[in-house]
């Protein structure tokens, strides 16, 4: 058996698909359409969900797409689904890229989501100087491919939340 926890609640795979990928999995079993498909290759990244490999550790990104369940064996997941607080909230980073226009039709917009509350984990522990935010943006989302040229807004919404949270002056 597989285990793992997806958005907080327990989920678990039979052996036989240790072989079936996170996005098939999400999208057939767990019915959690959210992360995308769009190259199938691990290129454009709209498939990105952040993982958690042990209680404690880092969340880190992972393309759900060409992700195996074997490798997320006891891993706790996060998708689209499960970045609002609740029903009636959006996440920070939800509303940063709101606010920003980040986006025209959205198909990357989960992608860019996870691969942003990856980031500020990351610089929860590991914070940056206000001149070194800009290369830790595109770190972080540099791969991410937006097929409607809305790379600017994603990296204007990132960087204002960032210095308001981390109460950076630029």
């Amino acid at each position: 058996m597989i285990d793992l926890r997806i958005n907080g609640a327990n989920a678990s795979a039979d052996d036989a698909e240790a072989g079936t990928t996170l996005l098939d999995y999400l999208h057939e079993t767990r019915r959690l359409t959210g992360t995308k498909l769009a190259c199938g290759i691990a290129v454009c990244r709209a498939c990105t969900v952040a993982v958690r490999r042990h209680p404690g550790a880092l969340l880190q990104t992972a393309l759900a797409c060409s992700t195996t369940l074997e490798t997320l064996r006891g891993t706790e997941i996060l998708t689209i689904e499960g970045v609002a607080p609740s029903a009636n909230a959006l996440h920070p980073v939800q509303i940063a890229f709101l606010d920003a226009f980040a986006f025209q039709c959205g198909y990357c917009t989960p992608g860019f989501t996870m691969a942003a509350l990856v980031l500020l984990d990351r610089l929860r522990l590991s914070p940056v100087s206000a001149a070194n935010v800009p290369a830790a943006i595109e770190d972080a989302i540099g791969d991410h491919v937006c097929r409607c040229t809305g790379y600017a807004g994603y990296h204007q919404a990132l960087e204002s939340l960032i210095f308001s949270v981390a109460g950076l002056t630029r």
